[in-house]
């Protein structure tokens, strides 16, 4: 979901009520998502933002309680990424994904806290990753700024706890997804980089997102079958995985198909600022439209 790299939901009697306030640099994608939030019933603000830049976070929750009202849900999502060998990653380009991915959302974090503190109350999720907890090959940056949300998470988790807040923080831990992500990020892959299969349908993540917003007190949910296998191979076998990722890693990241020529991504600049994206990409034919371990989770007696 990288075109959508924040959202904050005011206070409203349902989730087809909802006031919806959408945050992102491409200003295409943003007006296509905030469409698709009318037509499902809620009202919508887009607001065109670099939370990478405290001071736009800041002023982005400003504008979205004077317009909307109090924040009750913010989800932090921003991210961008480079495909490439550690050592063919330059240092400002390190910077760039470590600057959006993770001090994108401890600023987010702040500008909804800060808020939510003085009326103890409201729910931040944080978008994560089985990589948040296991790195792979050919994204180091990526992988070390998830590694620093999950950090970053439990000690604010724990500072609530300690100030008995109301406030609640959760994270959703995804597996890979069908985002256009794979289209527009910077690489330097010899081939087009793609999701480690098994790959899931954006609609998956966002049901987990509705699902941890509307039940925060759980301290985090692993989305997919992958995920889980992924993460209790890391507690278990480490060393293992690390041989194992070392063999198939940088295959199992690319398609058959040889990548154009080598160009800047939405590293820098978005890619939807003239035309929007969707939140598909080009995996469609092979993406699960559910997960299993997810259904599981939000499993209610009663509900079919």
């Amino acid at each position: 979901m990288p075109a959508r790299e924040s959202a904050a939901r005011s206070r409203g009697p349902s989730p087809r009520g909802a006031r919806v306030a959408l945050l992102a640099r491409g200003s295409a994608g943003l007006e296509a998502a905030a469409v698709e939030v009318e037509e499902l019933g809620g009202s919508a603000l887009p607001i065109v933002v670099d939370v990478a830049d405290p001071a736009q976070a800041e002023t982005a929750a400003d504008r979205i309680e004077r317009v909307l009202g109090p924040i009750g849900v913010w989800v932090n999502n921003a991210f961008t990424g480079v495909f490439a060998p550690f050592d063919e990653i330059t240092p400002e380009e390190y910077r760039r994904v470590t600057e959006v991915t993770y001090l994108g959302t401890a600023h987010g974090t702040r500008a909804a806290l800060t808020r939510m503190k003085s009326r103890d109350a409201g729910v931040i999720v944080q978008v994560g990753s089985a990589l948040a907890y296991r790195g792979i090959p050919l994204q180091s940056a990526y992988c070390g700024a998830k590694h620093a949300v999950e950090g970053f998470t439990e000690s604010v988790r724990a500072e609530l706890l300690h100030d008995r807040s109301a406030v609640k923080i959760t994270m959703v831990q995804l597996p890979a997804l069908n985002t256009p992500q794979f289209d527009w990020v910077r690489s330097r892959l010899p081939r087009r980089p793609q999701p480690v299969p098994p790959i899931y349908q954006p609609e998956v993540a966002a049901r987990a997102v509705v699902h941890a917003a509307e039940h925060p007190r759980r301290r985090e949910r692993w989305v997919g079958g992958s995920t889980i296998a992924t993460l209790l191979a890391e507690k278990v076998v480490p060393g293992l995985l690390d041989r194992y990722l070392g063999r198939t890693g940088y295959k199992s990241q690319q398609t058959g198909d040889r990548r154009p020529e080598v160009d800047a991504g939405n590293l820098w600049e978005p890619l939807d600022a003239d035309r929007d994206h969707g939140a598909h990409g080009g995996f469609d034919d092979s993406a699960k439209p559910r997960s299993l371990l997810l259904s599981l989770q939000t499993w209610r007696p009663g509900r079919s």
